[in-house]
């Protein structure tokens, strides 16, 4: 077998002084950042476009789980910044089960499997393809009934009061996975 390095190639190493830049843990803290603004405002209208929720007034029997933002600095190999990534993450954790969930199952594919189907697929010399899925979860629609307080920084100033009723799965939600599974194997089978 021979190597890159046992040919005498190699990837040259490039030395870079990145500034290190934090992530926010807040809203008010990612507010005040025109980058983390913007990446809001594009999984706000993903989500917007996407039909995730519709407006409702709120009612004394509704169990209304919170929501936040969480913010991620997703980085190039040599590590300076690809872009400020924004997501919309429902408190799942307040959910409770029979009322906002019933079911939570969804399969884990283990690396052992991988391992072999990439052993098939190299002896057989047939072509390996990726699949990303941009904001996967949002694609599962919900079968249960499950309400959630507006985003911070986008509150519909009309309907202030107004909670969110969920259509699509959030990240965050107990059932987001299994919403997701379905959709996707009802999509390829």
């Amino acid at each position: 077998m021979h190597t890159r390095s046992k040919r005498g190639v190699f990837k040259p190493k490039i030395y870079s002084a990145i500034t290190v830049q934090s992530e926010p843990n807040t809203y008010t803290q990612a507010a005040k950042i025109p980058e983390w603004k913007q990446a809001m405002n594009t999984e706000f209208q993903a989500l917007m476009k996407n039909s995730t929720w519709t407006l409702v007034p709120p009612h004394p029997s509704y169990s209304i789980i919170g929501c936040k933002w969480v913010f991620k600095i997703k980085r190039k190999s040599d590590g300076t910044i690809e872009r400020h990534k924004a997501r919309l993450v429902a408190k799942g954790f307040n959910q409770v089960e029979g009322l906002d969930y019933f079911e939570t199952f969804s399969p884990v594919v283990k690396p052992t499997t991988i391992r072999c189907v990439i052993a098939i697929a190299v002896i057989n010399n047939w072509d390996i393809k990726q699949l990303d899925v941009n904001n996967a979860f949002l694609n599962g629609e919900l079968e249960e009934t499950v309400h959630m307080t507006q985003p911070p920084g986008f509150i519909d100033s009309t309907k202030s009061d107004y909670v969110c009723r969920l259509h699509k799965a959030l990240y965050g939600l107990k059932q987001a996975p299994r919403v997701w599974f379905k959709k996707l194997s009802s999509s390829l089978l």
